[in-house]
């Protein structure tokens, strides 16, 4: 089910991978804030059911331009095992978890998945990280331990989205890890058209379930609109593309940045309180990211 697969550029990143890293980072750290807008108004099940959805409608709308091969049937499994852990288990618990947690908080426990790649690809496909990210990951670690006993305070109702967040990323750091075979073979518009195509459809008897609690007002409906086309859409194919390029362990980095902009976004825009400890954590996390770009061979 899990195979290694190889990289197109094991070297420093060039400036294709820079945008990528950047943009991926940026686009996914505001997604934390535009969840918290649209659960002023919408369910936690319909914010997953209208992202997933509208993410797989952009990226199908961009595969139907385009030339593209079908998914061989012995990858239908690594697909639907990819759709579940990638997209509809952790896009499931994200807007139930911040319900209990802010936007800034669960941007910087995000932080985690490459520690979570890592050890999967180490135990699974026996590639152990390289000296450098090997700092990097410890680096990572402890500022995410920091951040956690940070965030939690005591309380069981934070406590409770803290592990659902972590809970996510341990699906990251599995899905990661899948999808690089598969943007090897299939390319990162099919296979992530695809993946949310599935995804779509685990999602939806959780969006549909109390529909007539949503509130669909402007602000909210605005809110998941980007969630799903950009955030989602376009942002996997951006991530699927990334993971193709420099191994999901690199890749997996983007991660570390993405703390910083859901903090900064969080703080400025809806005055999310974060505390010293938390900060503290995100600073270690950024150290991580310095090395992401290093030689992996």
């Amino acid at each position: 089910m899990f195979a290694a697969s190889a990289a197109q550029n094991t070297d420093t990143f060039d400036v294709r991978d820079w945008a990528l890293f950047f943009g991926i980072s940026t686009i996914w750290g505001s997604s934390f804030l535009l969840i918290a807008f649209a659960l002023e108004g919408l369910t936690p099940g319909m914010v997953t059911f209208a992202r997933v959805g509208l993410g797989a409608a952009t990226l199908w709308a961009i595969r139907s331009t385009r030339p593209s091969a079908r998914i061989a049937r012995e990858d239908r499994p690594r697909l639907l095992l990819l759709s579940l852990l990638w997209v509809a288990i952790p896009f499931t618990l994200f807007p139930v978890a911040q319900e209990h947690i802010n936007s800034a908080v669960a941007g910087l426990l995000n932080g985690a998945t490459p520690i979570f790649v890592a050890v999967v690809s180490t135990v699974l496909l026996r590639t152990a990280p390289r000296r450098v990210q090997i700092a990097g990951l410890t680096l990572g670690f402890v500022g995410i331990v920091l951040i956690t006993i940070g965030s939690a305070g005591g309380e069981s109702s934070e406590l409770r989205g803290v592990l659902m967040v972590l809970a996510a990323t341990l699906c990251y750091g599995f899905a990661i890890n899948l999808a690089g075979p598969m943007q090897a073979r299939y390319g990162g518009i099919t296979t992530m058209s695809s993946t949310l195509g599935l995804a779509t459809l685990w999602v939806a008897p959780f969006g549909l379930w109390n529909l007539g609690d949503n509130q669909w007002s402007a602000g909210p409906l605005a809110a998941v609109v980007v969630l799903g086309a950009i955030c989602t859409g376009l942002a996997y194919w951006i991530m699927a593309t990334l993971v193709g390029r420099v191994g999901s362990i690199r890749a997996s980095f983007i991660t570390y940045l993405i703390p910083v902009v859901s903090l900064a976004l969080g703080v400025a825009i809806r005055d999310d309180e974060v505390s010293v400890l938390a900060l503290i954590g995100a600073a270690l996390t950024i150290g991580g990211a310095l090395l992401a770009g290093r030689r992996s061979g």
